[in-house]
């Protein structure tokens, strides 16, 4: 899914796609691939498929990246 991560006043941080990966051990995992080639790693999704502390983690990780918090992440559709 095609995303733009954008600061509070509006300033577009990245762009890039949410990605589903499996990491080392096999889990799922929610990830961030900017169009700059970063990967900024999510949490595990949990085995239900939900993605809420998966999301929550890769905004925390949003956090450390820009060192700023309330960010947009906005999905942008195919055209």
């Amino acid at each position: 899914m095609r995303c733009t991560i954008s600061s509070r006043a509006g300033q577009v941080l990245a762009r890039g796609s949410l990605a589903i990966q499996k990491d080392e051990e096999g889990e799922l995992q929610l990830v961030f691939r900017t169009d700059a080639g970063n990967i900024i790693s999510g949490g595990a999704i949990a085995s239900d498929g939900d993605l809420t502390s998966a999301s929550e983690f890769l905004f925390r990780q949003f956090f450390e990246t820009w060192g700023m918090s309330d960010l947009t992440l906005t999905a942008k559709t195919k055209t």
